[in-house]
């Protein structure tokens, strides 16, 4: 199987203020049923706090299906999604105890820190953009001055005056 060709970048969401993957998405990914996956997560229920894994509310599910053009949610569901974090999903490829979910974990894993690695290079580069626009708005206001004193410099000089002989003062 080729498993680049699994988009998971794209199944990573932010709710919370957390990098989530949905249970149905990893349920895909480890080649078994969401109902499967649900099952194996209730019996285990003590490998899963908090921070490993939530369940949404129903106004999150329903901003996460408006950002999908196709729906992708398979019907009406009963109940609310769960949503792994990076360690919820690591945590779950364990209790599946599958070969696939094992092998696919690597491949969910490396998803998170590519995409970790993607916004800290956006900070960086928002960082560095910052410091050259502080630079730039300096070297403006410097080059404005330049460009003032060169005007001065470049203005003809008041003719003058002539005095004729005998005429005023």
């Amino acid at each position: 199987m080729n498993n680049e060709l699994i988009p998971i970048e794209g199944q990573i969401h932010l709710i919370r203020g957390k990098k989530i993957m949905l249970a149905s998405d990893l349920a895909n990914i480890y080649g078994v049923e969401t109902r499967a996956l649900n099952q194996a997560v209730k019996r285990n229920e003590k490998r899963f706090p908090a921070d490993f894994m939530f369940q949404l509310t129903a106004e999150e599910t329903g901003n996460l299906k408006s950002q999908f053009v196709t729906s992708s949610w398979g019907g009406a569901r009963r109940a609310l999604p769960y949503a792994f974090t990076e360690h919820g999903a690591i945590m779950l490829a364990s209790v599946l105890n599958s070969e696939r979910a094992t092998e696919m974990s690597v491949y969910v894993v490396r998803a998170f820190v590519r995409l970790r690695e993607v916004i800290a290079g956006n900070k960086e580069l928002t960082a560095k953009m910052a410091a050259l626009e502080s630079k730039v708005g300096n070297h403006d206001k410097e080059i404005q001055t330049l460009f003032a004193a060169i005007r001065q410099l470049m203005a003809p000089a008041a003719p003058a005056e002539r005095r004729i002989k005998g005429f005023g003062k």
